[in-house]
């Protein structure tokens, strides 16, 4: 009977604590992109560390995000296999992994149960802190059944870091050690970075024009450096539109690729809002435009623990 109960029992609960260890890597892509000031200029170096960084975004924003999270369009196999492809080279793990996670966020977004709430955890856990739990290591397999169905998306969410290495290699190969530290180490850190600004200070600062049950807001500053996330209330409102700038002067560039795309049949059933979505807030209330303007104060410290 003892056996059996201890065989039974659940196993302990991995704490919201940072695993140094488990996160050598991602300090070192930091610490090689310092190496920069070391390796020289060159201005053919800073060009494709732009231009990955910006393809790349593209890739997280409408693949990661916009698909395989929210699917808000459509499109075939080979091109969602391209498509998660291309995403990894992110070096931000695998399709199913990030599309689950992102997915529980929008379930208890700025609850207690939200894994990067600057609102439950402060700023630093929700930037950054909570990819370097070991609590979050694993894929939420029940959150992504759809996606998880493809066997192909199965084997490059567990062998995800092949195409970022594919990647560093072809660089090192095509312009030596200092395209290597500019294009990949130095493009993928401000790609890591100007990513989870989304997580983090879109739900900072920024204006609020709809009502939500978080403190999400739109940011113009962010959209620029993450080709049209930073419309970040207008999201979490709606969260399934293949477009987060709604209105003419809401810069979306990642949406107007995927017009493109859609005019050459490589993805259909672009997702739009409804004018009653758009315009819901014109039907406000003087007291709750006033709501929506209070900015956000007092700001927990960070709860992490010592180290795993």
């Amino acid at each position: 009977m003892e056996a059996t109960a201890a065989a039974a029992a659940p196993e302990p609960e991995v704490k919201d604590k940072i695993h140094w260890v488990l996160s050598l890597p991602f300090f070192g892509v930091h610490l090689v992109a310092l190496s920069a000031f070391f390796v020289g200029f060159r201005w053919r170096d800073v060009a494709v560390c732009v231009a990955l960084y910006y393809v790349r975004m593209f890739f997280v924003v409408t693949g990661y995000h916009r698909y395989f999270s929210h699917r808000s369009y459509k499109t075939g196999r080979v091109y969602q296999l391209l498509l998660a492809v291309a995403c990894t080279t992110s070096a931000q793990k695998g399709p199913l992994w990030w599309a689950a996670h992102h997915r529980h966020h929008h379930r208890a977004s700025d609850q207690v149960e939200d894994l990067h709430s600057p609102l439950q955890r402060g700023f630093w856990w929700s930037h950054v802190g909570w990819i370097l739990s070991s609590k979050y290591e694993d894929t939420r397999f029940d959150l992504i059944r759809d996606f998880a169905a493809y066997p192909e998306l199965r084997w490059l969410n567990k062998w995800h870091l092949v195409p970022p290495v594919l990647l560093a290699v072809a660089l090192y190969l095509i312009g030596g050690t200092s395209m290597l530290v500019w294009g990949f180490f130095v493009s993928t850190a401000l790609l890591w970075h100007g990513s989870f600004t989304i997580n983090s200070l879109a739900h900072l600062f920024g204006r609020r024009r709809y009502k939500t049950a978080d403190t999400s807001r739109n940011n113009w500053l962010l959209s620029l450096i993450t080709c049209g996330e930073g419309w970040h209330n207008n999201h979490h409102y709606h969260q399934n539109t293949a477009n987060q700038g709604w209105f003419w002067w809401e810069f979306d560039p990642a949406f107007y690729v995927l017009k493109l795309l859609s005019w050459l049949r490589v993805v259909s059933d672009l997702r739009l809002p409804t004018d009653a979505v758009k315009y819901a807030h014109l039907r406000y209330s003087d007291e709750e435009r006033a709501g929506l303007r209070q900015p956000l104060v007092g700001l927990p410290a960070p709860q992490v623990s010592e180290a795993a």
